[in-house]
């Protein structure tokens, strides 16, 4: 399903490379969709869990974010056939709006919304910046960068690439500051 693509794949070759019937599945799943969905929840909430202990892990809000960022871009190195299902298929869809997995993307951004109040909190970010302009623009852009290696098949150097977003946000792009 996540090598040929989702509407290529059948139930019956997901059988196969599983090496059960097709019955089985169907007993556990209604549809191609609901096996779907449940792979994705589960690769989404071992994100989300990876995403809270990298952020627990550290101290200070600049060691937090950029655990953050190297967890989100691990996870698109590590997983890119999910990665790609996920976003070329799911979020996309008609149904995802107030989906399950919606729902665990939520409690995913949430993360970052935690440690950018605390970078607030901290007096390392401006009190009165737009915190969901700033996920946005973090998540698209690691997005942007990752999606490169996942669609291309490239190397993706995790941590210089981290690194670099991190910089990038807390200095921006005036002259002098970087």
């Amino acid at each position: 399903m996540v090598r040929g693509g989702f509407a290529e794949a059948s139930v019956a070759s997901v059988a196969r490379q599983a090496g059960v019937s097709d019955g089985l599945i169907y007993r556990y799943f209604d549809s191609k969709e609901a096996l779907r969905d449940a792979v994705l929840a589960r690769f989404y909430k071992r994100v989300l869990e990876r995403a809270e202990q990298a952020v627990a892990a550290r101290a200070g809000f600049p060691a937090r974010l950029l655990g953050l960022i190297e967890t989100h871009l691990a996870s698109f190195r590590d997983d890119r056939a999910l990665c790609r299902l996920f976003i070329s298929e799911v979020r996309v869809a008609a149904d995802y709006a107030g989906s399950p997995l919606q729902e665990l993307n939520r409690r995913y951004t949430r993360v970052l919304l935690k440690v950018l109040r605390q970078g607030v909190a901290e007096g390392a970010m401006q009190p009165n910046i737009d915190l969901r302009l700033v996920r946005d623009m973090l998540y698209g852009g690691m997005e942007h960068v990752a999606w490169r290696s996942v669609a291309e098949g490239g190397s993706l150097d995790v941590p210089a690439v981290a690194q670099r977003i991190l910089a990038l946000l807390l200095h921006g792009m005036e002259a002098g500051l970087a």
